[in-house]
């Protein structure tokens, strides 16, 4: 019998061959993309898990701010303000728009894109938004306090003796809605607040009840919903022996109140509801938020030092740190809680990582986190800086 020899096809093995290397080409290039992704972020967590107490300059921009200047974060820049104008600056310190006025004691507020500046104690309201000035108002008593939605629209807290009034334009300066307060009825305002859209508002007003302090909370809807009450009114609340200064909305459908000791979180518009109170058990100091957060800085009776705490929008506590210091500017932005105080600078990551902790060069007036690993954009009456954390 004889031997049956099988050749095989030398296609056959040329494929065999080409998928073998194949297998083995992408197993090395797979190995290599992770021992470069681990190496990166073993380096990105080496620098951000770390305290830095230095800084550097990387490079500077603008001229030298006028000694009575003030910075907000705005935009994709920065507004600088004083009672002789208004401008908008990029990150490069370029001037975008630059409005000039004459305001004695300016006060700011930013929603969005829309930049409401008015005079406290008189009677000039102006509206911007990134390209320059949109409106201008003139109000007929002095101004206490004001708030601006996305769109422009303004609501002011004026004085009127016993009867203050709150009074919402829009950009241009026509009356939308006009509200009496008094201290018999109401209660005084002393938090208020509008919703992004322009089409809700939130006011808290001191007041007594049942010979008690306490404060009544009220909500104000312009839209279908609250165009058959009573003034708008839609909601209200009162929270006896509790003082509600800072209000402010998260969004169209959620707000929050601020107590002494304590917050609340309201849902919905059709009316809004108290959806959730978190007892925080220490004296409120400062209260800071963005789009993820609510921050606060607490302070213990018989306690050396503060605490900071980050709570969720549903009101679950995320982070909790004691640190020693005042400081007068607390902000969150880009997941830094940013603290400074003159030269004094503390910065905390949202993750709880104390990031800095020191002083800068000059007086601090405005702090704004940049790309890049320990990035930020510093603004001072010497100008504008770029720096870097170091060792």
């Amino acid at each position: 019998m004889g031997v049956i020899i099988e050749v095989r096809d030398p296609l056959e093995d040329l494929e065999e061959k080409i998928k073998m290397y194949k297998q083995r080409a992408w197993r090395k290039m797979a190995l290599a993309v992770f021992t470069l992704v681990a190496a990166l972020v073993s380096t990105y967590l080496l620098v951000e898990l770390q305290t830095y107490d230095k800084m550097r300059v990387i490079r500077s921009y603008g001229e030298e701010a006028v000694d009575n200047s003030s910075f907000m974060q705005y935009s994709n820049g920065v507004v600088k303000y004083s009672r002789d104008g208004i401008a908008f600056l990029d990150m490069k310190g370029e001037e975008k728009w630059n409005q000039p006025y004459q305001i004695k004691n300016p006060i700011l507020n930013i929603n969005g894109e829309a930049v409401v500046v008015a005079d406290s104690g008189g009677n000039d309201i102006l509206v911007f938004d990134k390209k320059g000035l949109k409106g201008e108002i003139h109000t007929n008593f002095p101004i206490e306090k004001i708030v601006v939605a996305e769109n422009g629209i303004v609501c002011a807290l004026l004085r009127n003796e016993s009867t203050p009034q709150i009074v919402c334009y829009d950009a241009v300066g026509s009356v939308l809605v006009e509200h009496k307060a008094s201290m018999s009825g109401t209660g005084y305002p002393i938090g208020m607040a509008i919703s992004p859209d322009g089409t809700k508002l939130q006011i808290s007003y001191l007041c007594v009840v049942d010979g008690v302090q306490a404060t009544r909370v009220a909500y104000f809807n312009f839209e279908e919903a609250g165009a058959d009450k009573d003034e708008y009114q839609v909601a209200e609340d009162i929270y006896k022996n509790t003082v509600i200064p800072e209000t402010f909305f998260i969004n169209s459908q959620k707000s929050v109140l601020v107590g002494d000791t304590s917050f609340m979180i309201y849902s919905g518009d059709n009316p809004p509801k108290l959806a959730k109170t978190v007892e925080l058990g220490k004296e409120i100091r400062s209260v800071f938020h963005d789009d993820r957060y609510l921050g606060f800085v607490l302070y213990g009776e018989g306690e050396e030092g503060y605490e900071l705490r980050l709570y969720n929008m549903s009101g679950e506590q995320k982070l909790s740190k004691a640190f020693t210091g005042e400081y007068s500017h607390i902000k969150i932005s880009r997941g830094n809680v940013l603290m400074y105080d003159g030269k004094q600078c503390l910065v905390f990551s949202s993750w709880g990582v104390r990031k800095f902790e020191g002083e800068l060069e000059t007086d601090i007036l405005e702090m704004i986190p940049l790309s890049g690993i320990n990035k930020y954009l510093v603004m001072s009456a010497s100008g504008m800086d770029e720096i870097r954390f170091v060792k």
